[in-house]
């Protein structure tokens, strides 16, 4: 199981995010009332999905004994598009075939963040 918790600051908008460890802050921008202090949550759910996307393929690469020296990937969220579309451009460095550059375009849709995305998944908020 995987826990996060998530509580209000002393900013408008801003939140503070523990993750383990970890301390992040996520808020909106000015445009919104925020104080721009972090990403949007849409903005932490693209570098989510971004990293998750990354990481697999770094690991599927290592696996496989490919010369993948880096991946990048850029993502965009379009919610005016009905369904909404995000869109993922990927970034593949190394000495790669065309036939391994598509197989990890391919791998990349099957990291558990992109999974959990395009799943129905249930959501039950209760009150404490």
């Amino acid at each position: 199981m995987i826990s996060v918790q998530v509580a209000s600051n002393h900013s408008r908008y801003g939140q503070d995010i523990s993750i383990r460890h970890l301390h992040l802050a996520a808020d909106e921008p000015p445009s919104l009332g925020g104080d721009d202090v972090g990403p949007t949550p849409t903005e932490l759910i693209l570098a989510g999905l971004g990293s998750c996307k990354a990481i697999t393929l770094q690991m599927y690469a290592e696996r496989k004994g490919w010369t993948l020296a880096s991946v990048a990937v850029e993502l965009s969220y379009d919610s005016d598009d009905q369904p909404p579309i995000i869109q993922a451009k990927l970034t593949l460095e190394g000495d790669l075939d065309e036939q391994q550059r598509q197989r990890l375009r391919d791998i990349s849709d099957r990291c558990p963040v992109h999974k959990l995305l395009t799943t129905p998944i249930s959501i039950k908020t209760q009150l404490t």
